[in-house]
Order: structure tokens, then C-alpha cells, then sequence
């Protein structure tokens, strides 16, 4: 990679930083109001309009494949393969009912934002068992309000050459004690337009794919390591599919 080209690169994902904070800064009165009286409904569209401001003033335009499979009149246990802070505003952008992310406790120290995000989303210390366990009872509150829930089972980003992570049990767990169908997504541009490193990424398209829902209505526990394993190989299949797909694109170009 060249000098300049690794310097643009870098100046674009500077960028990125200077927009979420600054509709961080912008957004905090009226994301404060929503929090404070409860509104989540109103907090959810407000990420939405945060999150098509950054993509859009990043380059990026979306393309969504197998709209056919979501309902937003149902809540489900949304689940993707992780690769970049893309995978996040994606969500936001495409599921337009009420959610919720199950994400990791460290994220709430940051300034202003960890304040709205320990708020608004289901907060686990994976290094705590109590936390873990606390984690059942929060999911538990927020569908009773009926909002859906987001998780990516992988559990962390993993190294760029992994194509996909093993699933840990967590969200196969919850969605069928809390009786919620898995709907899994497919992130297959996101670690090629937006890494998570400094350098790399280019504007561009980034396609979402949906994939039919799993039920979860008849199953029970003992069944959570055969749903983890069916939605991993789910995943896993589509992005090795897209993958060997762009290889012989460009072997044969």
C-alpha cells in the first residue's frame, strides 16, 4: 500500500470519528429526554437517523438481500457475524422496530456516550459470572416491552483471517427461554470497507443479507447446542459462498 493511499485512509476513518461524536454531542439533550422518560421507541429512531447520517457521509450506500424474512411486527434474537463497527450501524439502520444490543460492559466508561449506552442496551462484564448471570434478567425486562434483541454471538472481532468465530451459547440460550425466533444476518463487506484497524477500507457498497428465521417455540435447552451450530453453519455458509464467489470473479476478470 502506498504512503499517501495508507494516509487517506487513515484521515477517512479520522473522519468517521469526528461524525459519531459530533452527533453524539448534538443528539445528548434530545437522547437525554428519551432516556430519562423512558421512550425507547423515540431513542431507536434516533440511532436510525445517527446512523444513516454517518453512513451516508462516509460513502457508504446499503443493499439489502431477503427483506422477504423480516417482520417488524415480531421480535426476534438478531444475530451477525462481527468484523467492524459497521455491523453495528447496520442494524440500526435496517431493523426499523424497537432493539436492543447485548454488548460489553467496558464501553459504558466512555464519556457521554457510556452513559446512554449502559441506558438503553444490556451490559455484561464477560469476566464477571454475576454479571453473565444478569444478563438473563435484563434481556427479561426489555422484551417485555416488547423489544427485540442483538447479539453477536462470536463474542468479540475476530482476527481478520478468521472468516467466523465459534458461537458462544448466550444468545441461543435467552432466545429460547424467552421464546424469541433467531434471525441471522450477513455481514460480507463489512471487514473489506471498513476494517477494524486504522488503515484499510474504501467507501463503497456494503451488502446486508437476512436469512429466514430460526423458531425456537418447541425447543428447550438441551437443544441450545444444536441451534448455536445450525446458525453458525447458516452464517458460515453464505460468507465462505460470497467469498469463494469473488475469488473466481477475479481470477476470471
Amino acid at each position: 500500500m502506498k504512503p499517501v493511499q495508507k494516509f487517506l485512509q487513515i484521515l477517512w476513518k479520522i473522519w468517521f470519528f469526528v461524525i459519531s461524536a459530533s452527533l453524539v454531542i448534538i443528539f445528548s439533550p434530545l437522547v437525554f429526554l428519551t432516556v430519562f422518560f423512558d421512550r425507547i421507541r423515540c431513542f431507536n429512531l434516533l440511532k436510525r437517523i445517527g446512523a444513516n447520517i454517518i453512513l451516508f457521509l462516509m460513502g457508504f450506500w446499503v443493499k439489502v438481500e431477503g427483506k422477504e424474512h423480516l417482520d417488524y411486527h415480531k421480535q426476534y434474537m438478531m444475530i451477525g457475524n462481527h468484523t467492524s463497527v459497521l455491523d453495528i450501524l447496520l442494524m440500526i439502520k435496517i431493523f426499523k422496530s424497537p432493539f436492543v444490543f447485548v454488548g460489553k460492559e467496558e464501553l459504558s466508561k466512555f464519556p457521554v456516550f457510556g452513559y446512554f449506552y449502559k441506558k438503553t442496551n444490556v451490559t455484561v462484564d464477560r469476566s464477571s459470572p454475576k454479571s453473565k448471570k444478569e444478563v438473563f434478567d435484563q434481556v427479561e425486562k426489555f422484551t417485555k416491552k416488547g423489544l427485540s434483541i442483538v447479539i453477536y454471538p462470536e463474542g468479540t472481532i475476530p482476527d481478520e483471517n478468521v472468516v467466523l468465530a465459534p458461537f458462544k451459547n448466550g444468545a441461543f440460550r435467552m432466545a429460547i427461554e424467552h421464546d424469541l425466533p433467531i434471525l441471522p444476518m450477513v455481514f460480507p463487506d463489512n471487514k473489506k470497507r471498513f476494517p477494524y484497524r486504522w488503515s484499510g477500507g474504501s467507501p463503497g457498497k456494503i451488502r446486508v443479507k437476512i436469512l429466514p428465521p430460526i423458531p425456537t417455540k418447541k425447543l428447550n435447552l438441551e437443544d441450545v447446542p444444536n441451534l448455536r451450530d445450525y446458525a453458525y453453519s447458516k452464517i458460515y455458509t453464505e460468507l465462505t459462498n460470497d467469498q469463494l464467489k469473488e475469488e473466481f470473479e477475479q481470477f476470471s476478470s
